[in-house]
């Protein structure tokens, strides 16, 4: 597809994978990027006085006097909501803006779904409940009606615990109402049947396996692009690695499809991508919605480029243009499976250390191909996400192997070259052995003497500070 050098895209709150990708598409796709890093200091004081309507404004004539034609972003707090109000503000294609609310607001989209979909749904309701209402029947899910990177998200056996769940200081809770604010603000004039988006919402827990269906709309035709398996870390809500393609039967995928196109039409949602998150519980066949994201899963573009040779990224680029992603050229495929790890640490364990440059080097010497995104914290900062999401992120990394075993193998040696413990269950920190972390270490070494003859792509390393 060609695109003319002189369409610039305005990338809004362009981090981590997001920066990845667009970099590397930033030849064929000229761009310029805005927004600011809500987790790193200085810039996260902007949430202060932040104000998304006026920001998106702001953005809006930046991007006419810097000569960009379209808007995209893939960020799930203020980037996806931004965008619509730029490309709406401007006449650009874009995800509608009540689209785009109703997607997050997470109450108000179980009730849609309900009315279009009511099998797939999960009984909801919010907390504090009004006065009269029916005691709570616990366990309940609890988490924010606006999500924020899953903080709060979590299951509760009574009220004792869920009031503790929400027994923030001041600082915490001026930090959290700063995240939702903007949001609700919009919510207000644009989509007031919805109801407030502040506070939190309770669920009945499912306990099955999750995944993940992606795909786009253009011109108001869905279309899926496949299914990412999730895996949590043993006996958390904590996700531990996602892995492409999916186990799932194909009839099984065809009916998430369509709920997510008998939601996406109901909402108005006609152009942009997508993800669904969804649980399937095989034993008694039922698919049940987790919830709507109004953009793409950035982890995941990565496992469809290995696996299909179809870069998200660019597709969402190609629909911020207005330009159909079908007829984008695919590259070569490099593996047959491919999977996202992620790097955890838990209250009562120790926090991983960021890998030294040194590390990082073993690592692109051993797997050229490999994607490493790392999340520096400070003591203080591994507290206070433990607290709020339950365990500390550090790492993730993705892989393409040959298939199952050869990932697992690649995971084993590259943890160990990074200093970490590798995230699967029969790795689980609980669970570690001495014999396997010998296995482990030999490989590694292995791994060294034959540098990138066992790589199943051609990419460069890539890493973030």
């Amino acid at each position: 597809m060609a695109h003319p050098a002189d369409e610039r895209t305005l990338v809004l709150f362009n981090h981590d994978f997001d920066q990845i990708a667009h970099r590397s598409l930033r030849a064929q796709w000229p761009q310029i990027s805005a927004g600011f890093d809500l987790f790193a200091f200085p810039s996260q004081l902007r949430l202060a006085w932040f104000d998304i309507e006026r920001f998106a404004a702001l953005q809006a004539l930046r991007a006419q006097a810097q000569g960009c034609r379209a808007v995209v972003s893939h960020h799930e707090q203020f980037g996806a909501l931004t965008a619509a109000l730029v490309a709406e503000r401007l006449g650009w294609p874009g995800t509608p803006v009540r689209a785009v609310l109703a997607c997050q607001h997470k109450l108000y989209a179980r009730e849609v779904l309900q009315q279009v979909c009511p099998q797939s749904n999960v009984p909801a309701q919010r907390w504090p409940a009004n006065p009269g209402e029916a005691p709570l029947d616990y366990p309940l899910f609890a988490k924010p009606i606006k999500a924020a990177f899953s903080i709060l998200a979590r299951e509760v056996h009574n009220e004792a615990a869920l009031r503790q769940l929400t027994g923030f200081g001041w600082w915490e809770s001026m930090v959290l109402n700063r995240l939702s604010r903007p949001f609700e603000r919009v919510v207000r004039s644009r989509l007031p049947e919805a109801g407030s988006a502040l506070g939190l919402m309770l669920e009945r827990p499912v306990h099955a396996p999750q995944f993940n269906l992606d795909g786009y709309v253009y011109k108001g035709d869905v279309r899926p692009l496949g299914v990412v398996d999730a895996t949590m870390y043993p006996g958390t809500h904590a996700f531990m690695r996602f892995d492409y393609p999916s186990r799932l039967r194909p009839a099984v995928v065809a009916r998430a499809a369509e709920i997510a196109r008998r939601f996406l039409q109901a909402v108005g949602f006609d152009h942009g991508l997508f993800n669904m998150e969804f649980f399937y519980d095989e034993e008694c066949d039922e698919v049940s919605v987790i919830e709507f994201n109004p953009r793409l899963a950035s982890q995941f573009s990565d496992l469809y480029a290995r696996v299909d040779g179809v870069n998200l990224h660019e597709v969402g680029l190609a629909l911020a243009h207005g330009r159909d992603p079908a007829e984008l050229q695919r590259r070569p495929a490099t593996a047959q499976r491919a999977s996202s790890f992620v790097y955890r640490s838990f209250p009562g364990r120790r926090p991983l250390r960021t890998p030294r440059r040194s590390q990082r080097g073993l690592l692109s010497a051993a797997y050229p191909d490999a994607l490493l995104v790392t999340y520096p914290r400070s003591a203080a900062q591994v507290a206070r996400d433990q607290r709020w999401l339950g365990s500390c992120r550090h790492g993730i990394l993705n892989l393409g192997g040959a298939d199952a075993d050869d990932l697992e193998r690649r995971c084993e040696v590259a943890s160990r070259l990074l200093g970490w413990t590798p995230p699967s269950a029969a790795w689980h920190p609980a669970r570690a052995t001495r014999a396997p972390l010998q296995a482990a270490t030999a490989d590694a070494g292995d791994a060294l003497e034959h540098a990138g003859r066992s790589s199943p792509g051609s990419h460069s390393s890539r890493s973030l500070p």
